[in-house]
């Protein structure tokens, strides 16, 4: 089979896709959802949903995997059943409010009438629009949809040092396709991107790229990354929501969260549907609401859980009751508690990653290095001694750039620094910080420079630097 078949339309749909500043550096404001809704309001929105079925539905369901054979004949799928209007009433008898299909996963097989590739379910003994039935069915019992897309794509070899332009002009195509021909889309769960597992970075399939294809199609689609993993839970990285993989041991604090977030669970002991699972004790209603739904709930964090249609594209009987359980349990009461305060989203390249730096006196297994190798769990320490810290990365080039962002490790440390950059061989006032928080989130007019610093002029201990960021955000 030809990996990378595109069509002429595919190519052509893929090519439309708190701080106290100094002079010259004036604050700018983030980037917000354009000709849409306010940013903030979509993610309280989401946050006010509560509760959502996710569906693992594709070629692993015929495979008794969770993941498939890239190279998995499209033959198996063949739902001889399928009833998506079943999906969506047992959402409703949950008091769920919205569902998310799992379109692509990562073996790369296209649940929607695709042009992109012909490895796709019209392929298939199926052959109907799986996409299509959802949105209509779900929709149809007032339900809002969402969409799931795997970046990992291993059979159009889209998986780590195999990436070519055509490969970003596949994502763009086929999440083209899908915003544009399925109605209103309230949010797409992307997957397999920057992941420890599938180690496809923001770089080599660009995420700003992309979110502003996601955004100029449909301005109210919220972009999550499944990425908490990685990143600080103070910020929001490459995400509009911040997601939680319960079975991946990413947890919310439900005591200290102050940003939209998503925490996902599967009803059985796995993603697709497994021969076992008629048989097999789904979850406990209470610990799914008392330990889950509620407290969740109560943190900002709406609560996703996943209900595998079988072979023949039904909800198995034992989900269906635990489903009507949870709704004579729990009752949907709409809007959440208000949001606080936060930061928008980081979704640039960070222009620092792996770049020299230098800085003031470190014990050489703290040192400079670690805060610019894109890797939040090793940090630059100061030397316990040095009175007046200082950090320096240098870039490659003389830079344009419009955001910093200095993250601490672990608790924050610094109290009062200065941002620096240097150009034309002298060092400029960038401004001056007293942001006390964890990760600092610095947002100016754009400025040019061949280096930047932070003077570091009162700490609490010695400070600790886990990732220093320059990204230059398209505005």
């Amino acid at each position: 089979m030809n990996h990378l078949r595109f069509t002429r339309n595919a190519l052509v749909c893929a090519s439309l896709c708190t701080s106290l500043l100094l002079p010259g550096a004036a604050e700018a404001q983030a980037p917000k959802a354009k000709a849409g809704q306010d940013l903030v309001a979509l993610q309280q929105g989401f946050v006010d949903l509560r509760f959502g079925m996710f569906i693992h539905f594709n070629i692993p369901t015929f495979m008794d995997q969770d993941w498939a054979d890239p190279e998995a004949s499209p033959a198996l799928f063949n739902p001889t059943k399928l009833n998506c209007d079943q999906w969506a009433k047992a959402a409703k008898s949950a008091n769920m409010s919205y569902g998310c299909l799992t379109t692509k996963h990562h073996s790369g097989f296209a649940i929607w009438d695709t042009k992109t590739t012909d490895y796709n379910v019209m392929n298939s003994p199926y052959k109907k629009d799986v996409v299509r039935e959802y949105v209509n069915a779900f929709r149809a019992n007032g339900l809002k949809v969402m969409l799931y897309f795997s970046i990992l794509d291993t059979h159009h070899k889209l998986r780590p040092g195999h990436i070519t332009p055509q490969h970003i002009a596949l994502v763009k195509a086929q999440l083209t396709e899908l915003l544009t021909n399925y109605g209103e889309i309230s949010a797409l769960i992307i997957d397999g991107w920057d992941a420890p597992w599938s180690r496809i970075s923001y770089d080599d399939i660009p995420f700003e790229e992309v979110y502003n294809l996601i955004k100029s199609i449909q301005p109210n689609c919220l972009v999550m990354d499944l990425n908490a993993a990685k990143y600080p839970a103070e910020a929001l990285y490459y995400t509009d929501i911040k997601s939680y993989e319960q079975g991946a041991g990413q947890h919310i604090s439900k005591e200290s969260n102050q940003l939209p977030a998503l925490s996902c669970l599967p009803i059985n002991d796995a993603w697709f549907w497994k021969k076992s699972f008629p048989t097999s004790p789904v979850k406990d209603v209470n610990r799914l609401v008392n330990e889950n739904i509620v407290p969740m709930n109560n943190a900002f964090c709406n609560f996703i859980l996943n209900v595998a249609p079988n072979r023949e594209g039904l909800i198995d009987d034992n989900a269906v009751a635990t489903l009507k359980q949870i709704g004579a349990a729990w009752k949907n009461n709409g809007a959440t508690t208000k949001l606080p305060a936060f930061d928008a989203p980081v979704i640039s390249s960070n222009l620092a990653k792996r770049q020299a730096a230098n800085a003031s006196w470190s014990d050489d297994m703290w040192i400079m290095d670690f805060a610019v190798d894109d890797d939040f769990g090793k940090p630059w320490i100061s030397n316990p001694t040095v009175k007046q810290p200082w950090f320096e990365v240098v870039l490659k080039k003389e830079e344009g750039f419009n955001m910093i962002v200095v993250a601490e490790s672990r608790h924050p440390r610094i109290k009062k620094y200065r941002l620096e950059y240097y150009q034309n061989g002298a060092w400029k006032p960038l401004l001056s910080g007293g942001n006390t928080s964890r990760i600092k989130i610095h947002r100016f007019d754009r400025v040019y420079g061949e280096k930047v610093r932070i003077l570091i002029d009162g700490f609490s201990e010695a400070p600790q630097i886990a990732e220093f960021g320059v990204f230059n955000e398209r505005r």
